[in-house]
């Protein structure tokens, strides 16, 4: 327990201490104050200060070891990455471009081209009264069945009965 004389010693240095807070609390707010003033003065702002400090972060992580093994990794798999797709396309060209060199590919090319030459006779060619559509597209149905069936060849009665 303390004495009565040591609680009163307690409470001056107390009343002391909170006296000195509240002074240092008061200087620092006048500190303050100054500071905001001189910056304004300076044309300095929050804004301001923040980009600084952002760029001053972004610089110090820019120099760090782990950044620069980092970027050094992803631009060398980006380097990969690039080249892999750049052989990817030029092999699907080529392929195209066999493909379209192929026999299969010319014959289909071929009878497409054979059939859009049936279909323009038929219809603004030779027949003078150039026939309806049912007919021109009738007759070119039984001409690709005939082609691809090896000659085989239905009359109009068979064909209707289909």
């Amino acid at each position: 327990m303390l004495s009565e004389e040591e609680k009163e010693e307690l409470k001056a240095e107390l009343v002391q201490l909170e006296d000195e807070i509240t002074t240092l609390r008061q200087v620092l707010s006048a500190k303050e104050r100054h500071l905001v003033e001189i910056k304004q003065k300076l044309g300095m702002n929050l804004m301001n200060e923040l980009k600084q400090n952002f760029s001053k972060s972004w610089h110090d992580m820019q120099t760090t070891t782990a950044y620069k093994k980092t970027h050094e990794t992803l631009s060398h798999a980006g380097q990969k990455a690039t080249a892999a797709f750049s052989n990817v396309g030029t092999a699907i060209s080529k392929k195209f471009g066999d493909m379209r060199n192929s026999p299969t590919f010319k014959s289909f090319e071929e009878r497409v081209e054979t059939t859009v030459t049936s279909l323009k006779t038929k219809v603004g060619g030779m027949n003078p009264n150039g026939g309806s559509f049912e007919e021109v597209l009738s007759s070119t149905a039984q001409a690709s069945a005939q082609s691809v069936a090896g000659g085989s060849r239905r009359t109009k009665e068979e064909e209707l009965q289909c």
